[in-house]
């Protein structure tokens, strides 16, 4: 049995919307094994990107609990959860959210600028990765000078750059044409083998989703259908 990375235990969220509380998890729980990839399919307004914040410590539920490698991350300071997303987890977000002043180098470096790697190293490793995801033509360029799929690639690398233990995705994939979409999805196997990485995707491209290891299903708050593949 492969160890257990991630464990949501009777998660739930609710908002409050115009005065009324708005329940959009209730009562979820998921299991993550190591170099394993779940995809996460629903309609939209589901849940799925909730899921993802909560998962990543990007915010917090109202009730139940998260464990990354055995211990409560809804437990940690706002210090230590900054510095555990920095260090074990990668984003990769559906809107992009890269700094429009900086190249795609400077984008993907920033994660390991804050982990206080050196600037030359940073920039070596950084173009390691746009090359991997087929950007080797666009270190320099900023964000207004790509297209929506080249800023989606930027973002995956950037979500890669520090080899995270956890990759949390949210669409990796809705931006890319079919062929770019294919490569992605070998990087994705690439990366769980070369680093053990964990992976939760959300996704509403069926091909990505059946591709993982697992597939499942968020539908009135709790996660259900569950396929193996």
């Amino acid at each position: 049995m492969t160890k257990v990375v991630l464990q949501a235990q009777a998660v739930s969220k609710t908002f409050d919307l115009d005065g009324k509380s708005v329940s959009v998890l209730k009562d979820l729980n998921l299991t993550v094994h190591e170099r394993e990839s779940v995809a996460v399919v629903g309609q939209s307004g589901a849940g799925k990107s909730t899921l993802l914040h909560l998962l990543g410590a990007l915010d917090t539920p109202n009730n139940g609990t998260i464990l990354f490698d055995g211990k409560n991350i809804n437990a940690l300071t706002p210090a230590q959860r900054s510095k555990f997303r920095n260090e074990s987890v990668g984003f990769m977000f559906q809107f992009h959210h890269l700094l429009p002043e900086f190249s795609a180098v400077e984008n993907v470096m920033m994660p390991l600028l804050i982990a206080r790697t050196a600037r030359g190293e940073a920039e070596d490793i950084a173009k390691q990765w746009l090359i991997r995801v087929g950007l080797e033509h666009r270190f320099e360029h900023r964000p207004s000078e790509l297209s929506g799929g080249e800023q989606q690639r930027v973002a995956l690398a950037r979500a890669l750059v520090r080899s995270p233990k956890l990759l949390l995705a949210d669409e990796p994939t809705g931006n890319l044409d079919h062929e770019t979409g294919a490569h992605i999805h070998g990087l994705f196997s690439e990366l769980s083998e070369e680093s053990g990485t964990s992976m939760v995707i959300v996704t509403h491209n069926l091909v990505l989703a059946s591709a993982q290891s697992r597939q499942l299903t968020l539908q009135d708050g709790l996660l259900v259908e569950e396929t193996t593949v």
